[in-house]
């Protein structure tokens, strides 16, 4: 199981932190991926680490601003989100791929990879 926290009301700007911790399965194992939905629109990837925390990648409009870690002792994935704008208004969810590294970035991007997925939390920036 996966929960994600951190959400909430921040001025366009302002740096937010968002966490998703782990529970059951070995967490090393999968990399881990961010996805947003906002509304009326489809499912947005935001950004993916590998198992190892070796590789990582991001949404286009997320590069340079966004930055996500891991901590595999603690089961948690983080999600640091500087300069955030009013368009990253969102439900953001942490998601956990079938593999722990994939050869090709697509399948870190590819919602089909994540089997496992967190019950989101809601990311709301105010211009």
């Amino acid at each position: 199981q996966l929960q994600a926290c951190g959400g909430g009301l921040v001025q366009a700007g302002r740096s937010l932190g968002l966490s998703c911790t782990a529970s059951g399965g070995t967490f090393s194992s999968h990399a881990i991926g961010w996805f947003r939905q906002a509304p009326g629109k489809e499912r947005e990837f935001v950004a993916a680490i590998s198992g190892s925390a070796y590789s990582t990648y991001y949404g286009d409009s997320m590069k340079g601003r966004f930055k996500i870690s891991r901590d595999n002792a603690k089961s948690t994935v983080y999600l640091q989100m500087n300069i955030p704008q009013p368009e990253d208004t969102a439900v953001y969810y942490c998601a956990a791929a079938k593999r722990g590294f994939y050869s090709r970035s697509a399948y870190y991007q590819a919602v089909n990879e994540y089997d496992a997925w967190g019950q989101g939390t809601q990311v709301t920036v105010s211009s």
